[in-house]
């Protein structure tokens, strides 16, 4: 095992990191630009050097020269930022540094949509309707032929970046120039490729863990389809929608998808469920997801301590027959943004933070009262747990989470949390990834239903 991992990341998830490490004995290594250099994940690392690249967490270098100056065995990259990275992962494997994610590989496949679609479709797993495409011209033609409404998407792509939405012909030509500017600035890759638009879907997800001696397993689904510009604002697990054959189903078809992969580590194998029941595979993401906690909950497994386990080489230890879901989880992404105002971010200093607390409530947060929410990264600053014996008492508990929260001195979306855990559409489980936009009216008294 490990005695050193350096964590190439900050905020909540380098925190959560962090803890898993002490259970387990290991000490950890921070990295921190100018602007985290007062951060929690730095004041609680066993050692912490700054960055001094423009680049900041993103300058592969710098990090692995921390690395070999503080000894580290093993580096977690956590998520964003360079989790899916191939060029971390290669360089790690040059320095004879372990990666705690899947292979150089693997990452370069699921980085790759266009490709990771035909391997799904190779091993039998259904994919949205969609076809490459390197000019208009193609595109035209492609677009006659799938219909519209249609998806303009990045090779690259993921977070909806490089995405964009055709409704009839005479917008494709702009969207594909968009998606490609897009696209090279966010991801260095400007291919796009064109998806049939599926209308109301449900975003679900299959949790996986493999190790590297062909055992897989899948640990329950979680439902992810309350978002916002791509970008997921509630998870939840198990899905109110998915019985236990469909479960099956989605669980046969991500290990299907994980095995074609040659999936190492912890990752999650995404699809659409259409409105008839038919889902088809969209993505893997070969890393730890923002919402692994609802996971965890549900299944009492610790799924850092398993990727950084799986990394070291050892073997899974179960099977299948071992994972159960108990209870009902829900996470409410705490973000630095204003719903009010059409989720406008809102960066700036904390003044006063008071996080829940009681039976079935968990909060993974960097924050503090004095805390600055920079302009310049990701604008989550935590994520509200909640676990109930079901959906039911899941929701009532994370209302009553929400109420006990106060974070003041910037906008969050805790008033569009607290309006979503009390609107029927919630409650009856009436969910799609247009959800906001077909109940939430931005500027309106929160609490209150369209």
């Amino acid at each position: 095992m490990f005695k050193k991992i350096l964590i190439a990341n900050r905020g909540e998830i380098a925190l959560r990191v962090q803890r898993t490490c002490w259970e387990m004995g290991i000490e950890t290594v921070a990295v921190y630009t100018p602007v985290d250099r007062e951060a929690l994940h730095v004041r609680w690392a066993s050692e912490a050097y700054p960055l001094e690249s423009p680049y900041g967490y993103l300058d592969v270098e710098e990090i692995l020269a921390v690395a070999r100056r503080s000894g580290t065995q093993a580096v977690h990259p956590g998520y964003g930022f360079l989790a899916e990275n191939p060029v971390l992962a290669r360089r790690c494997r040059e320095e004879g540094i372990v990666f705690i994610g899947p292979d150089v590989a693997t990452l370069e496949l699921a980085g790759d949509k266009v490709a990771a679609r035909r391997e799904a479709a190779a091993v039998g797993v259904a994919v949205v309707p969609g076809a490459e495409v390197e000019d208009a011209a193609a595109a035209a033609q492609a677009a006659s032929s799938l219909g519209y409404p249609l998806l303009v998407k990045a090779i690259a792509g993921g977070g909806g970046r490089g995405l964009r939405l055709v409704r009839n012909p005479g917008e494709l030509k702009e969207a594909m120039h968009a998606a490609n500017l897009e696209a090279m600035s966010a991801f260095g890759h400007p291919g796009v490729y064109l998806e049939r638009f599926l209308p109301a879907p449900r975003h679900i997800e299959v949790q996986v863990l493999a190790d590297r001696y062909g055992s897989v397993v899948t640990l329950g689904e979680r439902e992810c389809s309350i978002q916002r510009r791509h970008q997921k604002l509630i998870e939840e697990s198990p899905s109110v929608i998915v019985e236990p054959q469909l479960r099956e189903a989605l669980s046969q078809a991500a290990v299907k998808v994980a095995r074609a992969f040659g999936y190492t580590g912890a990752g999650t194998v995404e699809f659409l469920l259409a409105p008839d029941g038919q889902f088809y595979f969209i993505e893997v993401n070969a890393r730890i997801q923002v919402e692994h906690p609802v996971t965890e909950w549900v299944t009492g497994i610790d799924l850092v301590r398993e990727q950084i386990r799986l990394a070291a080489g050892e073997s899974l230890g179960y099977g299948q027959e071992a994972i159960s879901l108990r209870g009902w989880a829900i996470e409410c992404r705490l973000n630095a943004e204003d719903p009010a105002r059409n989720f406008m971010p809102s960066p700036g200093t904390i003044t006063t933070y008071i996080p829940p607390g009681g039976y079935g409530v968990r909060m993974d947060s960097a924050a503090y009262a004095g805390c600055v929410i920079p302009s310049c990264y990701d604008s989550l600053f935590g994520k509200l747990i909640v676990l109930g014996r079901d959906r039911g008492e899941a929701i009532r508990r994370m209302q009553r989470a929400l109420e006990e929260t106060v974070v003041e001195g910037i906008a969050t979306t805790i008033p569009f949390h607290r309006w979503a855990m009390a609107s029927e559409a919630f409650q009856k489980g009436r969910l799609s990834t247009g959800f906001v936009d077909t109940y939430w009216l931005p500027g309106r008294e929160v609490g209150k239903m369209a």
